[in-house]
């Protein structure tokens, strides 16, 4: 119980020093430093503490341990508007031209713990986080006196039961509790669209409090072949009431639930093939998910019940991986990762501020073990992508806005095995 008790304590202080991340949408592609390393894959493969992030199953077969990680991330953002506004009565036109999102650069932790009670059963913590939902523009975007962006991190605390049934299938509950962390400015020109203009930007950060839960299963079905799915159900938040004038529901932002289903075929002992599909669900927030056209047209259309949002689709995601264990001290990582993205054309004049696009990663990593220790290392770099789109609010035709981000990843690790 110490030993759970002291990891939770530092992870807190470690894991709120800041949070960033914006890969399948505003969802990491990965969560622990071996994930990374494997673009995400690896639902049916137990690594380290950190797999409750994954499938908390896997926390029966990784031991009493502690896993520590630490990763800088760079995305990089920008929005370009092509065509001069109309300047017609009730026109919301852009000023043409190319503008980057400042902010590049981000620290951000993970930690987990696992503790082995017995031969069959185990508990564990794991802590990670969302975000990227974040832009920084020093331009005034939409025409107003402030520079434009938001700010979006997500907390999760997991805390996970995990049992064998047998000694090669495993069952886990993990409860989930998450904490989240927003801000919007230089969204003043749609204050008459809001149904609480006071409540629709420059009101500083606001704090959000929620629950949810994660269900796993990994087994080997055969000697050379592992299966593993898990599901998360949405999390339910409470609102965020200083920005109850922007999104749906009076500030309702939920987390949406999502599930993985995924195979680890082991072509030798030292050589592991990794296949994951993943389903995320941003249909289930309607401030994720709600079209700005017509929704913000209607009075008052933000903020309210059937208030505009993002429009974002549910997207699905392939990873690859591929593990080689070329000693007992060396292990090798390499993945890749395709998947939807979920900005629908109609939906770039929103999406400046997350502009969410990104569709393949690939990745390389390795760890070298030293006793009872092992030091991790990953690099992601996620291909730059664009979608482009109208200008909704301008007379049609008149405007096009095209949205691009790509990212790199560099993440190191540290995890002690008792």
């Amino acid at each position: 119980m110490c030993f759970l008790l002291c990891s939770v304590s530092l992870a807190l202080v470690f894991c709120f020093s800041g949070i960033a991340h914006a890969t399948n949408g505003y969802f990491a592609n990965g969560y622990s430093v071996e994930s990374k390393a494997l673009a995400g894959a690896g639902v049916a493969l137990p690594q380290g503490s950190l797999d409750a992030s994954t499938n908390p199953a896997a926390m029966a077969f990784v031991g009493t341990r502690i896993d520590l990680g630490l990763s800088l991330f760079n995305p990089n953002r920008e929005y370009k508007v092509k065509g001069n506004p109309s300047g017609q009565p009730g026109a919301f036109g852009l000023t043409p031209g190319t503008e980057k999102s400042d902010s590049r650069w981000f620290v951000v932790p993970s930690i987990g713990a696992n503790r082995q009670l017995d031969d069959n059963n185990s508990i564990g913590i794991s802590i990670y986080g969302n975000g990227g939902m974040n832009t920084d523009y020093d331009t005034n975007t939409f025409h107003v006196s402030s520079p434009t962006g938001v700010d979006l991190m997500q907390l999760f605390v997991v805390p996970t039961y995990a049992r064998k049934i047998t000694p090669k299938h495993a069952i886990a509950i993990s409860p989930i509790f998450a904490y989240q962390r927003f801000e919007a400015k230089g969204l003043e020109a749609f204050s008459d669209f809001s149904a609480s203009p006071d409540n629709l930007t420059n009101n500083g950060h606001d704090n959000s409090y929620g629950y949810g839960a994660k269900v796993g299963y990994l087994g080997e079905v055969l000697p050379f072949l592992n299966i593993g799915a898990s599901y998360q159900t949405k999390i339910w938040m409470s609102k965020l009431d200083e920005y109850k004038g922007l999104f749906a529901e009076q500030g309702d932002f939920d987390i949406p639930a999502t599930w993985t289903v995924g195979l680890a075929l082991k072509a030798t002992p030292e050589l592991i093939f990794l296949v994951d599909v993943q389903e995320i669900y941003y249909s289930d927030v309607k401030s994720i998910n709600n079209p700005l056209i017509p929704n913000i047209q209607r009075p008052q259309g933000l903020g309210t019940d059937s208030g505009a949002g993002f429009g974002w689709d549910d997207i699905t995601i392939l990873k690859l991986g591929l593990q080689w264990k070329s000693s007992k001290d060396w292990t090798w990582r390499a993945g890749y990762s395709y998947g939807d993205q979920p900005v629908p054309k109609s939906e770039v004049l929103f999406n400046t501020l997350a502009p969410g696009v990104i569709k393949h990663h690939a990745s390389l990593g390795v760890t070298k073990t030293m006793g009872n220790q092992e030091l991790k290392l990953a690099l992601v770099h996620a291909f730059s992508n664009s979608v482009t789109g109208p200008n909704t609010l301008e007379v049609p035709g008149r405007q096009k806005i095209e949205l691009k981000m790509n990212q790199w990843e560099f993440s190191v690790g540290y995890a002690w095995k008792f």
